[in-house]
């Protein structure tokens, strides 16, 4: 049996957006893998508190994805009462895994430049590869923490990953131009997000009186 490729799209998912999906579904088909798992943050160390709560957010993200075969609801970090650090996520996947098969963790060029900040950010590597989806108009340079691990660890074909862990890769993609920010503001003022969300998160957001401002 060959090894399994798996992807890890962390987020707060608040709420979850056509973007995360589209990037999450690009990226299983280009690279062949066997799913993806969008995993919401329980507690992101590095953003402000999610808006709505943690079973709402997971509530959301499983109807986005309920019929797409290759994206996956992951919700282990909702389960713990801390923070929500990557290391300890992949970590826990880890143990779950065949030896040989390859994590690939999704990072998007910001995030990616920021983790010198993150928890044990320097094991991360121990456990997965690292997928930067990189913007056509990224064109900041690295932080000097990341340039020798670049140097070190970078393959140019994201398709030439080798083994379980420890490489690191880039994919062009064009974003969509949605911000669950942006769609959280709609919200509020009343407008329509239509569109910029499954029609199954928009009937939940209805239902449950979601990022309506406060009377």
């Amino acid at each position: 049996m060959s090894p399994r490729r798996i992807g890890v799209l962390g987020g707060t998912f608040d709420p979850v957006h056509i973007g995360h999906l589209r990037s999450a579904l690009e990226v299983a088909q280009s690279l062949g893998l066997d799913e993806v798992r969008l995993t919401p943050n329980a507690r992101p160390p590095h953003r402000d508190m999610p808006q709505v709560s943690a079973v709402n957010r997971l509530a959301m993200v499983e109807s986005a994805v309920k019929d797409v075969r290759l994206l996956k609801v992951d919700a282990r970090e909702l389960q713990r009462d801390k923070p929500s650090y990557t290391i300890e996520t992949l970590e826990s996947m880890r143990a779950e895994l065949a030896i040989d098969d390859q994590l690939i963790l999704l990072l998007g060029w910001d995030a990616f430049c920021g983790l010198p900040s993150w928890h044990r950010w320097e094991e991360l590597l121990q456990h997965c590869h690292i997928l930067v989806l990189q913007r056509p108009d990224a064109d900041s340079e690295p932080p000097f923490a990341l340039r020798n691990l670049l140097a070190a660890r970078s393959v140019s074909d994201p398709l030439a990953l080798k083994g379980p862990s420890g490489q690191i890769t880039f994919v062009w993609q064009t974003p969509l131009a949605v911000s669950a920010t942006q769609i959280r503001q709609l919200l509020a003022s009343g407008k329509s997000v239509r569109f910029l969300v499954p029609d199954a998160v928009l009937a939940y957001i209805e239902a449950n009186g979601l990022y309506r401002s406060p009377i």
